[in-house]
């Protein structure tokens, strides 16, 4: 089994002994065969032959064992698996270099003979160096022998005449395509010629149709041309000297209106001058205009970060200010720490009251400043605006004076010059004017925007406020109700076993053990919340049931002699002569609620503790539980 490696000509320098070197195409073709019987082994075939000389035939066959006594030789430092692919890898770079004066990769074809013979050759592989030529591989080939020729000369023989045969194949293919071909366009020639002979014949029939038509259209046209030619020559002559009479007329108009014009450019050159200096005034307080802009955008960022930073005091203080809705009682410690949260909450919001003032005095100054800007700006547009129709004006008089008066060139030529330079200026102005109103409705609107800023601020200030009205109602209200616990511990503690005095039944008042006293507020209406303080074992009960209209008292709480509170607004406060009791949006369900428990000595408190008798509404706020010591 063979399979051929690589089959390719190159070009290759042959030296033989006493002659000249010379080079030569020569065809390298590399072969690897392969035997299985009777011992499997792989040989190396390379052929050199000659496309032109078909008798010249060198062959090399390298065995494995060849191939191991000419690594030994050469000291090659290539396996034999990996030879024929380094061996065409050098191959390839030869063919790279060919084209080259000075090639660095050269095929050399040596033989000791002077003449090419049945002596054998060698085929070197030359790198040239800078300093020497190196030789990575030098082969010994054998001329090959009558039969190898024969054998070579016969595969030649074979292809060639496969080669043959697929040529005559593809001559027959492409005569019987260009018969083919010939007869369609045969056919489409004489159809075609057919065409033209019918065309031609209509074509003649048209054009001596069109030529008769266009005969008498030109006699006609010609006629109506000299008809025309004369009332046109007879127009022009009177428009002449109507003309005439013109020209001189406004050649006098001229001369009059070129005073009137040399006194009006002095008086725009006054005007720009004083307009300039105007312009410049304006730029130079636009300049201190964007920097107070840039200050206040400054000062703004501040105040949005101050605000951002109270809304977050505000959120947190909301969170604790629910907190303490639940929480009934707390120790005073705790209390006084929420009182100087709340103080200085206060000194947060006076300095936020502060700033805000003195944002709104400087927005108002710099409403006044771009007011007297804006006065200043109509001003100069309506200079602008007359300037500009003054110059319209004495551009429609240069431009047809320009083309009348030829004596005067010179002077007229240097005012255009002027009045063109006037122009020029005067549109800058106007953009410049353009752009600066355009910055200061810029202006307008971002002060629109902090204005709307400032108000929101304003909104959400006065919300917190409300909010901390409340809560300091709220906490008022605790302390109080913690005020009178400690009073009533305390008289527990002294021995004063009699109940506080109570509205009876009948309108009187009774006495009664403080263990068996059981307090019930309620408002008839239910807009109100119902206070109920239940002793029951060691100590009072306090319940809240904003939804109940009637006291409600369980069985299981009453006993005999104990007396009861049916009307709210006649309990009233020992100390302040206040009610009990708050408004109704202080005991609305808050989805945000935590319920806690302070430790007192003492007390426990227990926040969400209903009346076992009582069901919970979904806007009971608290029940607090102290008990004795």
């Amino acid at each position: 089994m063979t399979e051929t490696l690589f089959n390719q000509i190159l070009q290759a320098q042959v030296r033989c002994k006493d002659c000249e070197d010379r080079r030569a195409n020569i065809r390298v073709s590399i072969e690897l065969q392969s035997t299985s019987n009777p011992v499997h082994k792989k040989d190396l075939v390379v052929r050199i032959t000659d496309d032109i000389d078909l008798y010249f035939l060198y062959k090399l066959v390298i065995s494995e064992e060849d191939f191991q006594s000419l690594k030994v030789q050469q000291g090659l430092l290539v396996d034999f698996s990996a030879f024929p692919q380094k061996f065409i890898d050098l191959l390839h770079q030869c063919i790279q270099e060919q084209d080259k004066d000075n090639p660095r990769f050269l095929l050399q074809f040596l033989s000791s003979t002077p003449v090419l013979d049945h002596t054998p050759a060698h085929l070197n592989i030359v790198e040239t160096n800078a300093f020497k030529h190196l030789t990575h591989l030098s082969l010994k080939l054998l001329h090959g022998t009558d039969v190898e020729i024969k054998k070579y000369l016969a595969i030649c023989l074979a292809c060639v005449k496969d080669e043959r045969l697929l040529l005559e194949q593809k001559l027959q293919k492409t005569e019987e395509d260009l018969s083919r071909q010939l007869s369609c366009t045969q056919q489409t020639l004489s159809e075609k010629s057919r065409e033209l002979d019918r065309l031609r014949s209509e074509w003649t029939s048209q054009t001596t149709a069109l030529s008769n038509k266009h005969s008498q259209e030109l006699t006609s046209e010609r006629e109506r041309a000299l008809e025309v030619q004369t009332k046109y020559q007879q127009q022009s002559e009177q428009q002449r000297r109507e003309l005439e009479s013109l020209h001189q007329k406004n050649i006098e108009l001229i001369q009059t209106r070129l005073v009137e014009l040399e006194t009006c450019n002095k008086e725009l050159t006054e005007r720009k001058y004083k307009s300039e200096s105007i312009i410049r005034e304006h730029a130079a307080k636009l300049v201190g205009l964007e920097d107070e802009l840039h200050r206040a955008k400054q000062e703004v960022l501040s105040l949005r970060r101050e605000n951002s930073t109270l809304d977050v005091e505000c959120h947190e203080k909301e969170k604790h200010i629910n907190q303490l809705q639940t929480r009934v009682a707390v120790l005073e410690q705790e209390i006084k720490d929420k009182d100087q949260l709340v103080i200085r909450s206060k000194e947060v919001l006076d300095a936020t009251q502060e700033q805000k003032l003195t944002i709104e005095e400087n927005a108002e100054r710099r409403q006044l400043h771009i007011g007297k800007l804006e006065t200043t700006v109509q001003s100069l547009s309506e200079e602008l605006i007359k300037a500009n129709e003054i110059i319209k004006k004495l551009q429609g008089g240069v431009k047809t004076l320009a083309g009348k008066l030829k004596l005067k060139n010179t002077v007229t030529i240097q005012q255009e010059k002027l009045l063109s330079e006037k122009e020029e200026k005067l549109k800058k102005e106007q953009k410049e004017l353009h752009d600066v109103q355009q910055a200061l409705r810029l202006k307008e609107e971002v002060a629109s925007k902090l204005q709307e800023q400032l108000e929101a601020t304003v909104q959400k200030l006065e919300e917190s406020k409300q909010l901390l009205k409340t809560n300091e109602n709220v906490i008022t209200w605790l302390n109080k109700q913690l005020n009178e616990n400690q009073v009533t511990r305390k008289q527990e503690t002294l021995g004063m076993f009699e109940t506080p005095p109570g509205i009876s039944s009948n309108g009187g008042f009774r006495t009664g053990t403080l263990a068996q006293n059981m307090v019930s507020f309620a408002v008839s209406t239910g807009s109100r919340p119902s206070l109920a303080l239940h002793n029951q074992g060691y100590g009072p009960k306090v319940q809240f049931n904003p939804l109940m209209s009637k006291p409600s008292v369980s069985p299981v709480d009453m006993k005999p002699g104990a007396p009861t509170v049916q009307n709210a607004h006649a309990f009233s406060n020992k100390e302040n002569g206040e009610p009990f009791g708050l408004e109704s949006k202080y005991f609305q369900k808050r989805e945000d609620s935590i319920p806690l428990r302070g430790i007192v000595p003492n007390k426990e408190l227990q926040v969400g503790a209903a009346h076992p008798s009582s069901k919970p509404g979904p806007y009971s706020a608290a029940s607090a539980y102290f008990p004795g010591q």
